[in-house]
């Protein structure tokens, strides 16, 4: 959804409130695990982050923070929301003269030794339909990556007219999820 300006607090409030009953937009739950649906645009981007524990431990934790979030410049209703499936959440990042507000939901969460992440699923009062998974994974010979998976396609009228530009926003956004969580998984 697209709000003229900037919401407060309040806005941002009744907005989850009213997504916390609503269902997803989309019926592959989950998909972002292995094969995507069809009719869909599908992205995966993946950067190194590093190698060894210490890298691993900081991009966990990092996630967790919702660090890749922040970083990218989304603001996040609650501010600290927990990573369990279920979990609702307002996102909203500031465009000229608009914000972009967009609310999800944590369809699963992965917790193994050498693997952490969550993918959150796309509500009613979300711009595009989806899902999106974010992923730390460590290999065998220690070399750390951050992985996002979506698929996704534009929803609210606004996002289908920007076309391209919709396209590129929602890239440049995505980079800067890699680049913000790279940067905390390498600090110090």
């Amino acid at each position: 959804m697209f709000i003229v300006g900037r919401p407060d607090l309040g806005q941002l409030d009744r907005i989850l409130t009213a997504q916390a009953s609503e269902a997803l937009t989309y019926d592959a739950v989950g998909a972002t695990r292995g094969a995507v649906p069809a009719g869909f645009r599908h992205d995966r981007h993946v950067a190194v982050l590093g190698g060894g524990n210490r890298v691993f431990g900081r991009a966990v934790e990092g996630l967790q923070r919702w660090e890749a979030h922040r970083g990218a410049g989304l603001i996040l209703h609650p501010a600290a929301p927990p990573i369990r499936e279920g979990t609702t959440v307002v996102q909203m990042i500031a465009l000229p003269g608009v914000s972009a507000v967009a609310a999800c939901r944590i369809v699963y969460v992965v917790d193994a030794a050498d693997r952490f992440g969550f993918a959150y699923g796309t509500l009613p009062a979300h711009p595009e339909q989806g899902e999106e998974a974010f992923v730390v994974t460590r290999d065998a010979d220690g070399t750390v990556r951050f992985t996002i998976t979506a698929f996704s396609r534009p929803r609210h009228p606004l996002a289908r007219l920007g076309g391209p530009l919709t396209r590129r926003t929602q890239l440049a956004t995505t980079r800067r999820y890699l680049d913000a969580l790279r940067a905390v998984a390498t600090a110090g």
